[in-house]
């Protein structure tokens, strides 16, 4: 579904990314760990051409770079940012209906938002600019999945969040693998990606270190030592 082949990226004459290549299949979850600083996140701009980015990304076989932001949306890619960028003067309804698509399957409803995150269904007329933390996660998680997207890149879900709200996230991530939704996941929690991924990248120096296997991952030793443990 996505191929992302000997991806460059650059903020102004910083040289960020240093051939990226990976691989995302239909329904599969795959996690993208490191350390902070070696180009995860910039992995997630470049495929959605929010930087300057050369090489390849293919999804359903066509070719990413060089499109608009929302063009590449239209096609089918999610983004959750680690920022959330929530509208703060709408309601949580508002922000939900802004991330519909003119054509949608309606493979995602309000009920499916709200059964998964009932505290947003509280909140649902409630300015998001005043919702917690994690209530404005929630929210911009859902909102990514009222566009119908096909695969979606979900960048730090779990970051500063409250114990409780983690688990709520890990269940919404195990609903969207059993939806058969594919998922490329940006966490620092290595737990969580552990339990639910089918593959795994590691990225060091803006480039990828190592993949596999979860199981892969929890056997070497060296790798988790040396690219991911603090």
């Amino acid at each position: 579904m996505l191929e992302v082949k000997n991806l460059h990226a650059y903020y102004g004459k910083s040289h960020v990314l240093h051939g990226v290549d990976l691989q995302v299949k239909k329904g599969e979850i795959v996690s993208l760990l490191g350390r902070n600083g070696v180009g995860r996140s910039t992995t997630a701009k470049a495929i959605m051409g929010l930087v300057d980015a050369t090489g390849s990304v293919k999804f359903n076989n066509k070719e990413m770079i060089g499109r608009k932001t929302y063009e590449i949306a239209l096609q089918g890619i999610g983004y959750v940012p680690e920022n959330r960028d929530i509208f703060p003067t709408l309601t949580v309804e508002q922000n939900l209906i802004l991330g519909l698509k003119a054509k949608s399957t309606g493979q995602w409803s309000f009920e499916d938002m709200y059964k998964m995150f009932p505290r947003l269904k509280e909140r649902q007329h409630t300015q998001a600019g005043v919702l917690s933390g994690g209530e404005q996660q929630m929210l911009t998680l859902c909102r990514t999945l009222m566009g119908d997207p096909q695969l979606i890149i979900i960048d730090e879900p779990t970051e500063g969040l409250a114990p409780k709200i983690v688990e709520l996230v890990a269940q919404y991530l195990q609903e969207l693998k059993r939806r058969g939704l594919a998922v490329v996941l940006i966490e620092q929690k290595l737990a969580i990606a552990l339990e639910i991924s089918n593959r795994v990248y590691v990225m060091g120096h803006g480039n990828i270190v190592f993949e596999g296997t979860a199981a892969d991952l929890k056997q070497n030793a060296q790798i988790r030592k040396e690219w991911l443990e603090v």
